[in-house]
């Protein structure tokens, strides 16, 4: 595992932790608007992003998001606690729209002060209109120009335009089109996510339009992140991802393992999603008429056969046995293809720090450019 110095201020000692020096900030739309001091957010991983990831994030001058969707709304409430013990620093929330309880959830949320709501799929009107006369920033995902011109046309504060580099259910558009594509299409802020881990990245997505960077794979890969270190170790000696449909039925960005490899070949994912989704009942409480009433939502949002929302049980159980159980041989591991950049588990503060000051070491570079179109030497 490589450890990697931190740039620092001009002419100071690098090593392997954080400059004591704080890096500078970059004032975006989305540091004025969240109150962050750096447009760096961590995005809502089932299972993965729990409160002390969440917490170092925020602590660290980043966004810390809760990934709640994949908890019971008292682990939740409780996680929430935790982070606002930890830290005073604003963070936020993933949950799902569709979920029967997602209005128990939200109240949760403007009771204890939570500063952005998160969404994978697009919220209801009613639950944007009721986050934001509480105060609370609503910043859903999206995958599409359209899915984005939508929210923003229903008030939400913020969108995360994901491209098809990103991990878990992704489409198939890359960051560099998707994203220039809505920035020239809404006029509210757009946070880019899909492809980015460095200091580069952060300023190739500023570059774009984009006032910010979201990042999963990267902060999963981290000494704050719980997953425990064998599947970390998968992570950092896999450079190789695919997209697959065989884990829930529709596209969705792995680490390409033997598992994965025997799901694309088996004749019995049906079989195994019945179980799967028994096993998911039992931990998360829901009845099987919850179920069924999800898997109807999940029908008519998604254009899913029965076979296909079947198969979606598989998700929380196969993610959960890999991120929670330890089991990378038996379970999936959603990633990003930026996967194969990444070499070490740095701190969440160590990372922000490395990425502002190697976005400014960038920024500086290209102010030192000539932009008369004469020929210079580099700088000393």
């Amino acid at each position: 595992m490589t450890s990697h110095p931190v740039p620092g201020p001009p002419g100071a000692a690098t090593g392997a932790s954080a400059p004591a020096e704080e890096p500078p900030g970059l004032v975006t739309r989305l540091t004025e608007m969240v109150g962050c001091r750096h447009p760096v957010v961590q995005t809502g991983m089932g299972y993965v992003a729990g409160a002390r990831l969440a917490a170092a994030t925020s602590a660290a001058g980043g966004l810390g998001v809760i990934a709640a969707a994949t908890m019971p709304i008292e682990q939740m409430t409780a996680a929430i606690r935790s982070v606002k013990e930890r830290t005073d620093a604003p963070f936020g929330v993933n949950i799902r729209s569709d979920a029967d309880d997602a209005r128990e959830r939200i109240d949760v949320m403007i009771r204890e002060g939570v500063r952005v709501a998160s969404f994978a799929l697009a919220p209801k009107r009613e639950l944007i209109a009721r986050l934001k006369d509480a105060g609370v920033l609503t910043i859903p995902s999206v995958g599409a120009r359209r899915h984005a011109e939508k929210v923003a046309a229903w008030g939400v504060d913020a969108v995360i335009v994901q491209g098809g580099e990103g991990g878990g259910h992704t489409g198939a558009v890359p960051t560099t089109v998707l994203l220039p594509q809505v920035v020239d299409a809404v006029d509210i802020p757009v946070i880019a996510a899909g492809g980015f881990c460095d200091g580069r990245g952060l300023v190739a997505a500023l570059s774009y339009g984009a006032c910010g960077v979201a990042m999963g794979t990267r902060f999963l890969l981290t000494s704050d992140s719980t997953v425990g270190d064998e599947v970390k170790k998968v992570y950092l000696g896999t450079a190789e991802t695919v997209v697959t449909t065989r884990v829930d039925g529709v596209p969705h960005r792995v680490l390409r393992t033997p598992f994965v490899d025997s799901l694309e070949r088996s004749r019995l994912r049906l079989l195994r999603a019945v179980a799967n989704g028994a096993r998911f009942k039992r931990l998360s409480g829901m009845s099987w008429a919850a179920m069924i009433r999800e898997g109807r939502r999940m029908r008519h949002g998604r254009d899913l056969t029965w076979a296909q929302v079947l198969q979606a049980a598989n998700t929380p159980m196969l993610l959960r046995a890999a991120m929670v159980d330890g089991r990378a041989d038996l379970g999936v591991m959603a990633s990003g293809q930026v996967v194969g950049l990444i070499d070490d588990l740095p701190s969440c503060a160590e990372l922000i720090g490395r990425i502002m000051w190697e976005a400014h070491a960038v920024l500086d570079r290209l102010d030192r450019l000539d932009r008369s179109g004469r020929s210079v030497p580099p700088p000393k």
